[in-house]
């Protein structure tokens, strides 16, 4: 895989650099209330545009249904990426139509662009390969040169992750390059003890990841609206909670298993519990109890760990030397079940541990919580790119920058 600096080393001035960014932030309305990963490709573009590229970025942004919907416009993306870049941004209001190839050709040495939501034209994320191709031979001319930097998407077969580095010279820009590399180090030569941190809805979500780390980690901590699967997979009632009934005979069998391999199963052994799911808009009082985990009454809620499961899991993050966390524990975004998450993050800013926080709502728990980024070892752009990684899958927008 080449990088970004063998770019650079061949010379860019004047050249039209199609980066694929991942500029998929959450919006309030027009308002990009977190940023992570604009900033994530800030280097790959700063340094391109140093070099005087004419960089053309692009990416998608939400789930529209293949045409154009001004909730998902890129536009903010835009506007945010010219204020930290500290210069104006072009932005084209299509894809490869006529604003997108007018506005590329304005394009000066060491300007940039945006060109709008690739979702927009079916042909991003279709099926059929010759429709993909066919956007992405689109795509191909307004560049003259690829660099992936998208790690967010790197697990999708969409036209401009996939099919476009085929057509162009192609290279890994830095946050790719960063994210393989850690990735890397917690699949092979990983330090012991490796403690994984698993939470979010559904187990479903995450069988393939536990699947793999069964013969890789040492401990596995489990929480979020998953944990309660695990919990009536032992025999125990969850109420009202969140449960995903026919994955009981999987869970068991991993519980079984991770014993016969040695592998420490921690689960919660108190929770916090309401009637109901919390109004995340007005943040209400939810009226919260804690109960043991093993007495969860009727008609009630689990959304958060407990007291007595945060000291318990920030005890078995201590002594790690490698610790992946990939979920929250609880419904962060209401104040009255945000404890178990920022528990465990905590335990990662005190633990000397090489820590990797998997990106997607633990990446945004982290900086909605306010906890200082660099306290980390790494805080990744992509929740389903690393947890797929994690599972031994291969991916295609890494191995279309393969030569």
């Amino acid at each position: 895989m080449k990088t970004i600096d063998e770019l650079l080393a061949e010379g860019v001035a004047g050249k039209r650099v199609f980066v694929r960014a991942d500029l998929n932030v959450p919006l309030d309305g027009t308002t990009i209330t977190d940023d992570g990963r604009i900033r994530a490709v800030l280097p790959t573009v700063a340094k391109l545009a140093e070099a005087g590229a004419r960089v053309v970025v692009a990416s998608h942004l939400g789930r529209p249904k293949g045409a154009p919907d001004p909730a998902f416009s890129l536009a903010p993306a835009a506007a945010r990426l010219g204020e930290l870049l500290g210069a104006d941004v072009a932005f084209a209001t299509d894809t490869v139509g006529e604003s997108a190839r007018a506005t590329v050709a304005g394009l000066a040495d060491g300007q940039v662009a945006v060109i709008e939501n690739l979702r927009f034209n079916p042909g991003e994320t279709s099926k059929d390969d010759a429709e993909r191709g066919a956007f992405a031979d689109q795509l191909a001319e307004l560049a003259d040169v690829y660099v992936g930097d998208g790690f967010g998407a790197v697990h999708r077969k969409h036209a401009s992750v996939f099919d476009l580095p085929a057509r162009l010279p192609h290279y890994a820009g830095y946050l790719i390059a960063t994210e393989v590399g850690v990735l890397k180090k917690l699949t092979t030569d990983v330090q012991r003890p490796y403690a994984v941190v698993l939470g979010g809805a559904k187990v479903s979500d995450k069988l393939g990841v536990i699947d793999h780390l069964l013969e890789r980690a040492d401990r596995i901590l489990i929480g979020g609206g998953m944990a309660y699967t695990f919990l009536k997979a032992q025999g125990h009632e969850v109420g009202s909670s969140l449960l995903q009934e026919d994955q009981i005979p999987a869970v068991r069998e991993y519980l079984r298993r991770a014993e016969e391999k040695g592998v420490e199963f921690v689960l919660p052994v108190d929770v916090v519990v309401a009637p109901a799911f919390p109004d995340l808009k007005t943040k209400a009082p939810a009226h919260p109890t804690t109960v043991a985990a093993d007495a969860m009454p009727a008609g009630q809620m689990g959304l958060d760990n407990g007291p007595e499961t945060n000291k318990l899991y920030a005890s078995k993050l201590a002594d790690a030397a490698t610790v992946f966390w990939n979920g929250p524990m609880g419904v962060f975004e209401h104040p009255d079940f945000a404890d178990g998450t920022r528990a465990v993050a905590q335990a990662l800013v005190d633990s000397p541990a090489f820590s990797v926080v998997g990106g997607g709502d633990s990446a945004a728990a982290v900086r909605i919580l306010g906890f200082d980024e660099n306290a980390f070892g790494h805080i990744s752009t992509g929740g389903g790119a690393s947890l797929e990684y994690l599972e031994g899958k291969t991916l295609p927008g890494l191995a279309a920058l393969e030569d």
